[in-house]
């Protein structure tokens, strides 16, 4: 059997190693998030075409009604692969610019800035 990979898995398998970057310091927090790659963002975040495409969103957990300390459904973080593909000239470039998407899109999750969730954040993009 082959070892290739489509692009569509490489680009699964660098969100995936943007979040391994992330466990060894909030292995606990990144327990409550699930990840996500989608195509493109749904219509309606296309709707206000005023501001720039979004790579990212993140959609809140909900509290359980029965016992607010356990989530009834966990914070998802939804990268959207076309926009990123886009914005990146080679596969370094896609690889930092996820990792800065993952991190800013947690950093949301946890109401933190994301210099605090990585202090390496947007390091290559200055």
């Amino acid at each position: 059997m082959p070892l290739y990979r489509t692009r569509s898995q490489q680009f699964d398998d660098m969100v995936l190693d943007a979040v391994a970057r992330l466990e060894p310091r909030w292995e606990t927090e990144l327990a409550g998030v699930e990840f996500a790659v989608q195509e493109v963002p749904e219509p309606d975040e296309l709707a206000d075409d005023s501001g720039p495409l979004p790579l990212a969103r993140m959609v809140p957990g909900s509290a359980d009604p029965q016992d607010p300390a356990r989530p009834a459904t966990a914070a998802r973080i939804v990268v959207y692969r076309r926009p990123l593909l886009a914005r990146a000239e080679d596969d370094d470039e896609l690889s930092d610019l996820i990792f800065d998407v993952v991190v800013e899109e947690f950093a949301q999750v946890l109401g933190l800035d994301p210099e605090s969730i990585d202090p390496g954040y947007r390091e290559g993009f200055d």
